[in-house]
Parts: structure tokens; sequence; C-alpha cells
């Protein structure tokens, strides 16, 4: 009667736990998934219309690309900035209805919750069921009434009792722990004398090893430890590994953080002012892009390339990117100090990966922002960083000497330190000419202003063209940079002042506060 009342107990438990398990499913899986109510025939039709025509608008809206930035000009402070278009990962195609089962990321989630979920489902639900026992249970209630087939010696830790087919209760074991195995064997063989058991009739014992949930337990800080590499790895830092390609990481360290814009270029030579003479030497290369076999036909070689040079903030960046945009070709663009990082040969790995991402791309236009960060002069030492920024430029001049001319590239680079660059990467066929980007004279400060004044809030009184004249010959020696720091700083004591326009005052006061600071 003891046992039918356990048994029936443990019973009612489980079947309680198990009803409110399949009860908490109901409520969850009640209502369709968001996305899925068209394919649901209970589901309301409006709003499975609803949300498609919302699905529509959303694709619609993503393929208008919105405007980058706007329209500035001169001495490379300026100029309409690229954005990066946003990529939809598998989170968010789950969330709109679309399963993404070519998304490797997605099917090693579900393996992983797939196996997770089942083990607890199994460990939960589907064990042989056991109860625990005391040792003068099992000699009152079992031993002595002759239902036990054997014992079992599970791992030296605890004793599974095995009963006789047909005269055991309803619970398919028992089992009770043990401290040692010599200690349970003279127990044992003491109360079998003690009952009046014959030898031959005696349990037999057998000793079993059997590995349960607890081996995880103990696994369960290695598996931390390496998860929380892995997931370091994988979502590292972009300064050890490229940012939006690859897995980043450690496992990347070798490639190029170089950022390819393609369609974000909306620069053109009208947006630059101040530098109409190296505009015209630069759209040569323009041509080169776009008419190709104008000069093969002629025999001859397009240039490699163009070092351009000036002092800081006179455009030479943004004259770049207006090469790109006008030739409609992509714009590749990278740093010179992202070549040198921490580890040995990181340097030399990234210019191999930034010309095939190159090749990849063409016909485009790289250009390398900086480049004294790694084109220095050589045989200053051969000690620690200085190597290795000598193995990056070497590097460098393979690539730069080994590219093939047909393949449509341009390499662009800007410097303000043409004087400490190594004669190597000076010689025509590799960077062929050098366009000095000077300060613009008083015609190019003009134009500059005419561009920065375009967004600004102006006084109706004022006339933009003689606004900019006038500022042009106020602010001698200038770079573009300074220009659009004083417009800028003119809109914001207009601000402070609480003004409704911006007047004459306003930038004569911000021209002396750029000049006395």
């Amino acid at each position: 009667q003891l046992s039918e009342k356990v048994t029936t107990g443990v019973t009612t438990d489980r079947s309680t736990v198990l009803a409110s398990v399949i009860a908490a499913c109901r409520r969850l899986f009640s209502q369709p998934p968001k996305g899925f109510e068209k394919y649901f025939p209970n589901g309301k039709k409006a709003n499975g219309t609803k949300g498609t025509a919302g699905e529509t608008k959303e694709v619609k809206q993503a393929s208008v690309r919105p405007p980058s930035g706007s329209s500035n000009g001169g001495g490379g402070s300026g100029g309409k900035k690229g954005g990066k278009k946003e990529e939809t990962n598998w989170w968010t195609r789950l969330q709109k209805g679309d399963i993404p089962w070519d998304v490797r990321e997605f099917r090693m989630y579900v393996v992983g919750s797939s196996f997770f979920w089942t083990m607890v489902v199994y460990y939960f639900f589907f064990r042989v069921p056991g109860r625990e026992i005391t040792w003068k249970d099992f000699v009152n209630n079992y031993l002595s009434k002759g239902v036990v087939d054997r014992l079992e010696v599970v791992n030296k830790r605890f004793v599974r009792v095995i009963f006789v087919s047909g005269k055991s209760p309803h619970e398919w074991y028992v089992w009770f722990n043990i401290g040692s195995v010599d200690t349970f064997e003279r127990n044992l063989e003491t109360v079998q004398q003690d009952l009046g058991i014959e030898v031959e009739n005696r349990l037999p014992v057998v000793y079993s090893t059997e590995s349960d949930g607890s081996f995880l337990l103990s696994l369960l800080p290695t598996i931390l430890i390496i998860g929380s590499l892995l997931y370091t790895l994988r979502r590292g830092p972009a300064g050890l590994g490229r940012a939006g390609r690859g897995m980043g990481g450690l496992f990347s360290v070798g490639e190029t953080t170089a950022k390819v814009l393609k369609d974000e270029i909306d620069v053109k030579f009208k947006d630059v002012a101040g530098c109409e003479e190296a505009k015209l030497e630069i759209m040569e290369f323009v041509n080169f892009l776009k008419n190709p076999k104008q000069y093969e036909d002629l025999g001859a070689k397009i240039p490699k390339g163009a070092i351009l040079t000036g002092p800081p903030g006179t455009g030479k960046t943004l004259l770049a990117k207006a090469t790109a945009g006008e030739a409609n070709v992509p714009f590749i663009t990278v740093n010179g100090s992202e070549f040198l990082e921490m580890f040995v040969g990181v340097g030399p790995a990234r210019v191999r990966d930034l010309f095939a991402l190159a090749r990849k791309n063409a016909p485009c236009i790289l250009f390398i922002d900086e480049i004294d960060a790694v084109g220095r002069k050589r045989g200053r030492g051969n000690f620690g960083g200085q190597s290795e920024q000598e193995n990056t430029l070497n590097q460098l001049l393979v690539e730069m000497d080994g590219f093939n001319t047909t393949t449509n590239v341009v390499i662009l680079a800007g410097t303000n330190r043409p004087d400490i660059l190594d004669p190597a990467l000076m010689r025509p066929g590799r960077f062929d000419r050098q366009i000095y980007i000077g300060p613009p004279d008083i015609k190019g400060r003009a134009s500059i202003f005419k561009v920065h004044l375009r967004p600004l809030k102006l006084d109706t009184v004022l006339n933009k063209d003689n606004l900019a004249r006038k500022l042009a010959s106020l602010t001698p020696g200038f770079s573009g940079a300074d220009i659009a720091n004083v417009c800028n700083e003119a809109a914001l004591i207009a601000a402070r002042h609480l003004s409704d326009a911006i007047n004459q005052k306003h930038f004569e006061q911000a021209i002396e506060r750029v000049i006395g600071g």
C-alpha cells in the first residue's frame, strides 16, 4: 500500500507538470507568427493584407536611397558624404516572416537550440523513472520480501535495485546512496546472513559505469570560456580585421580595412571649388577610366596613379572622391596608418588584400590617405615597428610595380609631407604624377565661400556673390577647411545672439575668432 501511494503521488506530479507545459505551448502558439497570417485559414485576411502591404511599402522605401549629405566644397572641408547602406540580418528577416535558411549562422542557431531542447525534454520527461530510498527501506520493504532480482552499483556512488519480473511495484527501480563499496558489501553480507538467505540464493551484485548529467556541470566552465573566446573572435573590434567583411576579429587580422563606396558617391567636380588647376590635371584620369581604348589604340599606357600633395585642409581627399564620382566607378579608400598593427606581418598581408580587392572591383579608384604613414624613406634603422613599416612599404612597391595596367585601376594618394616619402615610391611607373593643391587665391576663396553659403540662412539685404567676394578679400591664406569653419562660426554666433538670419557682422566676428582663436 505504501508503494502504491508513493507511485500514485509521483505519477500525479508528472502529469501536472506535463499538463502545465502543454498549456503554456498552447498559449504561445494560439496565434499565427508575425508575417504568416495569410497561411492560416482562421487568420484575419485584412491583417494579412495589411502586413503584406506594409512589407511592400518597406521594400519600396528601402529601394530608394536617401540623400547622402549636403553639397559642400572648397578645400576638402565639404563634400557629399556617402552613407553606408544598411544590411538586413537574419533576425530582421525572421521578424518579417522570411525564414533565412540560406544564412549559415541561422542554421547553426536552429541546430544548436534543437539539440539543447531535445536533451532537456528527454531529461525531464523520457528518463527511466526511479525513486530514492534509504538502506533501512531497502532491507525492510524489498530485500526481506524477496522481490529483488539483483543489485547494480553505478559509478561506485549509488546502488540500483532491480526487481524480479512480475513482482516489481509500479516504479521501474529504486536506488540508494552508499558511502563506499567495501562498506556496502559488508553490510549486504551481514543483512543476508541475519535474514537466513542461503549463499547460493544471495543477491548478485553488478558494477557498472554510467555517465549522467553531472559531467555537464564540470564541463560548463570550459564551454563558457570557449564560447566567450569564439564570440570575441567573431565580434572582435574592427581594428583587428575588416569592418563589414568576413568574420572579423583575429581570423581576419590580415585582411584590409578599406571601404568600398559604389553608389554612395555623390561628389562631382562642380562641388569642389578653389583648386581649378588641380581639377584640370586630374580630369585626365577620369578620361582614362571612361575611355581607356582611346589611349590603348595609340600605344599609350594608363598612368598608375598620382600623389596629391599640399597643406592640410586644401581638398586632397575631396578631389579624389570627386574623381571617382565623376568617372562613375567604385571608390576604395583606406588610411595609411591602418596597414600597421601590433602583429608582425599584418601590414604586407593587408596590402596584398587591398590590391586584390581593387582588382576585383576594377575599374575603380584606390585612394590611400596619409600615405606618409607607410611610405617614409627607408634606411633609418631596422628595429621593431620600423622594420614592419619597411616591410609594408616593400610590399606596396611590389604590388604597384606588378599591377597590370589593363585592369583600369587608378591609384591616388594624399599627403602633406611629400619630402619624407621614399624615392622608390615617387618614381614614374608607380606614382607617375604629383599634383600640388595649395591654398586658394582670392578667386578660389570666393568660389569656396559661395559653396558654403548655400545652406546658410542669410539676411535678405545680403547678396551672396558680393558677400563671397568681400569675405574672400578678408581671409588671405585661408584654406578650404578654414573657410568652412568661418561659415559655421558665423551661424553659431547668430544663434547665440538669437538672430533670425546671419548678417555681415556675424561673418566679421567669425573671421576674428578663427584668426585670433
